[in-house]
């Protein structure tokens, strides 16, 4: 719980002092992306950086999700045949009961 709330504050800091810097910085910024300039607003720009970061960061973290998926499904391959197994080994008699 404190975790989220100091990401939370964290977060509401960081949006504060972004709204700032636009709101002071209101001018046009030029932009030369392959060879075509582009001139938007400071937030514009900063949006726009903000959404292809957070793709990028998704498109990088992919590989390692799908890796723990597949661990994941391994695992729980691996404990129902343990657990199979268990089963059958309770399930026999015993041979020296006497």
């Amino acid at each position: 719980m404190l975790k989220r709330a100091a990401l939370l504050i964290l977060i509401l800091l960081i949006g504060i002092v972004v709204f700032t810097f636009v709101a002071q910085n209101d001018g046009p910024v030029e932009i030369i992306f392959a060879g075509f300039p582009v001139a938007h607003s400071i937030a514009i720009t900063f949006i726009v950086t903000f959404v292809f970061g957070a793709l990028f960061g998704m498109l990088c973290m992919s590989s390692y999700a799908m890796r723990l998926i597949n661990e994941r499904r391994m695992l729980r391959r691996s404990l129902r045949m343990s657990e199979s197994e268990l089963s059958s080994l309770r399930n026999l008699p015993l041979s020296d009961a006497d």
